[in-house]
């Protein structure tokens, strides 16, 4: 439910638009297996995390640990140890959320080697595979993997589009990878600005022109919880959930 609270400063009259993130329900990227990448270091945190996490409305984690040839060597049988010990453990403390796992792709070799081995992806939903490039340069096989991937009847999913800087001045090219089949889903706390200016600004123009397919948390840790709880009276955030978001029908 949208909530519209009265301004407490200035004693304003106009409301002021409250977002509620048990609209979105299902959060479908965030690091916080335990142990596995740069998000939780521990089942502790994790568990941490999960009530955060319920706190914040959602009642289902989708949780997308890194997987990068040179730094996260992490394989389907790795991440799916880790779910079923979070699992184990969410159950024993009496916390109610669903939770399941995919990963987040880094576009390198090793990626472009398993597409073309047919081996194992983790995704969600309908073939969702999310996967993410450097921030600061354009991969010059960028639009060569998006062909590869669905080739191989995978949806690809770029995660937090809003943070490539090599986009930044040519949105239009960022854009026009939506016809190429990609989906985009902007990190939430891009909308408070956690990042940088230049990824608040790129996330609010996908949101005003409805090009946002998923909206995901991203969290590794309680600093993007406390990111998460600002964020919610962000008038982006308000317009983004009135978008006919992929995260319900996971």
């Amino acid at each position: 439910m949208i909530k519209f609270l009265k301004n407490l400063f200035g004693g304003g009259e106009d409301p002021v638009l409250v977002a509620s993130l048990s609209e979105l329900a299902v959060d479908m990227h965030s690091h916080i297996l335990p142990g596995i990448d740069d998000g939780s270091d521990s089942l502790e945190q994790s568990l941490d995390l999960v009530r955060a996490m319920k706190q914040l409305g959602y009642r289902k984690l989708i949780m997308t640990p890194h997987v990068m040839s040179d730094f996260y060597k992490n394989t389907p049988e790795i991440i799916r140890g880790k779910l079923a010990l979070l699992r184990q453990a969410v159950a024993k403390e009496g916390i109610e959320m669903e939770l399941d796992c995919a990963a987040e792709y880094y576009l390198d070799e090793g990626f472009l080697e398993k597409l073309e081995n047919g081996e194992e992806l983790l995704t969600f939903g309908e073939k969702y595979l999310l996967f993410e490039t450097s921030f600061l340069n354009e991969p010059l096989n960028l639009r060569e993997a998006i062909f590869m991937m669905r080739a191989k009847g995978y949806q690809p999913v770029l995660a937090h589009p809003e943070r490539y800087t090599y986009f930044y001045g040519k949105y239009d090219e960022l854009v026009a990878l939506k016809d190429l089949g990609v989906l985009f889903q902007p990190n939430i706390n891009s909308l408070a600005g956690y990042y940088s200016p230049g990824a608040k600004d790129v996330a609010e123009r996908l949101i005003e022109q409805g090009l946002a397919d998923f909206l995901g948390s991203d969290t590794h840790g309680l600093k993007h919880i406390n990111s998460l709880h600002k964020v919610l009276s962000s008038k982006h955030l308000v317009k983004a959930l009135a978008l006919p978001l992929r995260n319900r029908q996971l």
